[in-house]
């Protein structure tokens, strides 16, 4: 049987989070990542493990069909393969920092600069956004120790936290992109390998939607339930059900992660007593 395979990271967080994400959907993966190459014990799934750097360079031989990684991954090593999915985990963002005694006065500052980078296609692609012209030193590694010992003005590199910065005397002055994990494909794949991935990817959403999305039960007064129920429309429309105690009924419905606390708050000034809040497993629409 054809059978759809997937290139994630060997290791690292986006590996861990990548399997976790295929165990949810209910794919069981032999071998772990002891192996390059893993077969999906109950979905046509093969697993390849490799480098995150060379997961675009393998979808575009046909190595692999799909792969999981950072968005700015993809974007730095590719204009070949298509996202199809933000997968919602290892976000970060792609930052210029500078000297902490500088002062920044915007994109203009970097003009005439040299920047330290691992990732001199998306800088260069910002700077010629802005009409800047820099020097972009290419290095893998320890970027942020550029300035300090001379090599560079100014670095773009991924942040999270950016106590690395700190640590580093830099400070952040730019956000020139927000990145995630995301699937890509190749732009070719086959009949039966195309079905598996819609296949996959019926699953995956049905998995994301459960995670940025709470059950919610309470009891609602019957005079107020009207405003209730138009503060928590839930998917198509709340579940309710009339209590022992008259006057009052009990509402099912689904609230957004995004917006969770407002609508509780709202939800407490309309009357609602006795809120209870379930996690979602899996969200099929």
């Amino acid at each position: 049987m054809n059978k759809l395979r997937i290139a994630i990271q060997k290791s690292g967080r986006l590996s861990e989070k990548s399997l976790k994400l295929l165990d949810d959907c209910g794919i069981s993966i032999s071998n772990g990542n002891r192996t390059l190459l893993a077969s999906g014990k109950n979905f046509p799934v093969e697993i390849l493990y490799l480098r995150d750097d060379d997961i675009p360079g393998y979808i575009e031989d046909g190595v692999a069909d799909v792969g999981i990684l950072g968005e700015n991954i993809v974007l730095e090593k590719s204009t070949q393969l298509d996202i199809i999915s933000r997968l919602g985990f290892a976000r970060c963002r792609m930052s210029l920092a500078i000297p902490r005694n500088e002062e920044y006065t915007g994109p203009d500052y970097l003009q005439g600069k040299r920047i330290a980078t691992t990732y001199p296609r998306i800088l260069q692609n910002f700077l010629d956004e802005k009409n800047i012209q820099a020097d972009i030193h290419e290095i893998l590694g320890s970027v942020e120790i550029a300035p300090s010992i001379g090599l560079s003005g100014a670095i773009f590199d991924i942040v999270s936290t950016g106590s690395t910065l700190l640590s580093n005397g830099l400070k952040e002055v730019e956000v020139v992109m927000k990145s995630e994990a995301v699937l890509v494909s190749r732009k070719d794949l086959d009949t039966e390998k195309q079905e598996i991935l819609d296949k996959l990817l019926f699953r995956l959403n049905s998995v994301m939607k459960a995670r940025t999305n709470r059950y919610v039960l309470l009891n609602a007064p019957n005079n107020n339930l009207d405003k209730i129920i138009n503060i928590i429309p839930g998917m198509k429309s709340p579940t309710v059900v009339p209590l022992a105690e008259e006057g009052w009924s009990a509402v099912h419905s689904v609230i957004s992660e995004d917006r969770f606390w407002e609508v509780i708050d709202e939800l407490k000034e309309a009357g609602a007593q006795g809120l209870l809040v379930i996690p979602i497993e899996k969200m099929v629409s």
